[in-house]
């Protein structure tokens, strides 16, 4: 305390040093806001003041226990009125008032003329009801000659709170960041809510000194009962608090007839008391508290990114050259996979390819046997073989066509499942040809058909007479009639046509037998040889689109063996940047460890009290 029993702070005190240290931290980290925030509440702690603003919810008293507290009308009161603008009371040698109009600022802040607020100076007597017809970007002060304010206690009154216990208004948010006290009003009408709990919790992150004040107990004949409970829910509700009943009432009568008994039953004896041991005679203590508040905040919100950055650094997702490079080596592991597989599907899908192939001919060739014995049931070989020759060529050469057709279409879809299903780029090659695969139909070699010559019709014929005439003669002479007669000769002549025409049809079923065998070898001859021929164009086709594909694959893992070498070059820089990177976040938050320690050992010495007044 100085001479004139006002606050003074040592520039030397440790929470200095600390303040100065994390704002240099703030403005390291290029937080500026913290850094202005933190600038505007040191040069506040500087000075010889304690700012105590009183907060409250709606139609609590809270402007009635300032005009109380200084014994003058300085904020409007009134069942209809409501605090607009806060009012700030400090000490001057005679009264003085003004509205002042806020400079907005962001961040640190500037000097110049440009930010100095604007003053009108107004009649002490009429600054309550200007202030109710201001802006809300302006503020009234008040300067009166009281004993408690001379000590340096700034007392601030603010704009009501809403219901759920936030803050309303950008101006009592301010008040608050300023504070180095607060005093939060609350009626007897009622026990402290559970938004009022919610408040004070809030308050008393941003400002530890608090105390309650129950109002209006004047007015509340069981107001100790209240006021037993509301110390009951702070203390359910870990909030070390002191709750003063006053009455402003009978405080404000107390004055004017300077009763002093009645102004002890007003309460207001131990709420001075309060403001005058508990906060002005612990100003150090306070700046050291608001100090470890401020700072901690500060230091915890610059904490938090960089231990997230650190996190990442060390165990976050990976970059993206080392993500390349992973990708890079899966493709070329699944390349890998990829070979065996298709090599596989490829020699399953030619074993089935080739099994398919041979069935369609052999059920192809066997239709034309089944259709070449149909014709030659009737048809005689030697008035019609020209002709079925050259059916039999071209059914062979269409079975071949067709046969063939089906097997370059299999293959081609064999080559496309496989590049579809291991994913491979290219196809089949389109160089596959039926060259010379028609000249397994090969010519038809006619069967040996025997002439049937008019001799050996004759011979024939009079072989098969002999016996009809023999026969017929001997039966005949029992009736008497020679050998030789016309029913003996008749016989004869009928025996030998049936003869020769009996040989005539033995000569054709025996030419139409060795046609049908005929047919049947040519076609045997050609399934054997264009089988074989068939057989082998699929392997060279399974050749060339093993080669093919081979060569694809060789292409590919050429191409990504060289961007995994590149991407692994960059993933090994990258890895070294990202732990150069995490070794000074590493570093920074090890500083900002040590200040945080500092700002503890503010606090840490200090015995807990029943108060934070």
């Amino acid at each position: 305390m100085g001479e004139h029993g006002t606050l003074v702070r040592v520039r030397t005190q440790p929470w200095l040093s600390v303040l100065d240290d994390t704002i240099a931290a703030c403005i390291t980290h290029h937080r500026t806001d913290l850094a202005g925030r933190l600038e505007t509440r040191r040069s506040l702690l500087l000075e010889p003041k304690l700012r105590v603003p009183v907060i409250g919810e709606l139609n609590q008293g809270k402007s009635q226990l300032v005009n109380a507290l200084v014994n003058a009308n300085v904020c409007a009161v009134g069942d209809d009125v409501t605090t607009i603008t806060p009012t700030t009371v400090t000490h001057s040698q005679k009264p003085v008032a003004a509205l002042v109009a806020d400079v907005p600022t962001s961040g640190r802040r500037a000097i110049g003329p440009s930010n100095e607020p604007t003053r009108i100076p107004v009649p002490v007597d009429e600054v309550a009801r200007r202030a109710l017809v201001s802006t809300p970007d302006v503020h009234a002060e008040v300067g009166l000659p009281r004993e408690l304010l001379a000590a340096g206690l700034v007392l601030i009154d603010t704009p009501a709170l809403n219901s759920t216990g936030a803050l309303r208004t950008a101006s009592t948010f301010a008040a608050l960041a300023t504070a180095d006290a607060v005093l939060m009003i609350t009626d007897a009408t009622g026990e402290l809510c559970a938004s009022e709990l919610d408040l004070l919790k809030e308050v008393t992150s941003l400002c530890p000194v608090v105390t309650v004040v129950l109002t209006k107990i004047d007015i509340v004949p069981r107001w100790r009962k209240v006021a037993e409970r509301n110390r009951a829910r702070l203390a359910a509700a870990g909030l070390r608090v002191k709750v003063v009943p006053v009455s402003a009432s009978v405080r404000l009568a107390a004055a004017q007839t300077g009763d002093k008994q009645l102004n002890e039953e007003s309460g207001f004896g131990d709420l001075v008391r309060t403001l005058s041991q508990d906060v002005l005679k612990n100003g150090d203590a306070i700046a050291r508290g608001a100090t470890a508040v401020l700072a901690a905040q500060a230091t915890k919100e610059l904490i938090g990114p960089l231990t997230t950055a650190l996190t990442e650094a060390r165990t976050g997702e990976q970059g993206r050259a080392q993500t390349l490079y992973r990708a890079a080596q899966h493709r070329l592991d699944e390349l890998r996979r990829r070979t065996t597989r298709w090599q596989t599907m490829l020699s399953d899908e030619v074993a089935d390819l080739i099994s398919d192939v041979e069935y369609d001919l052999r059920d192809r060739t066997r239709k034309i046997i089944r259709s070449a014995d149909e014709f030659f049931d009737s048809a005689d070989p030697a008035k019609t073989w020209d002709d079925f020759g050259e059916w039999l060529r071209e059914a062979l050469a269409d079975t071949a066509e067709v046969n063939f057709a089906w097997l370059v279409e299999r293959f081609q879809w064999v080559a496309e499942k496989i590049a579809r299903q291991v994913a491979l780029e290219e196809a089949i090659p389109e160089d596959v040809a039926a060259e010379g695969m028609l000249d397994h139909v090969g010519g038809l070699e006619p069967p040996r058909i025997e002439k049937f010559t008019i001799g050996q019709q004759v011979f024939v014929g009079l072989r098969g007479s002999y016996g009809g005439l023999l026969m017929f003669g001997l039966a005949t002479t029992i009736a008497g009639m020679p050998l030789i007669n016309p029913i003996s000769l008749s016989a004869g002549a009928a025996f030998g046509a049936k003869s020769i025409w009996d040989e005539r049809s033995g000569r054709l079923k025996r030419r139409q037998a060795l046609a049908k065998q005929t047919a049947q070898r040519h076609v045997d001859d050609f399934f054997l040889s264009y089988g074989k021929a068939s057989k082998d164009t699929a392997r060279q086709v399974q050749r060339k689109l093993r080669d093919h594909f081979q060569a694809v694959v060789e292409r590919l893992q050429s191409g990504i063996a060289e961007q995994a070498t590149v991407a692994k070059r960059a993933a090994e820089a990258e890895l070294a940047e990202r732990r150069r990177r995490s070794q000074e976040i590493a570093a920074e938050v090890d500083r900002l460890a040590v200040l945080h320690k500092r700002i503890q050992a503010l606090v840490a010495p200090a015995a807990p009290r029943e108060l934070t007044a």
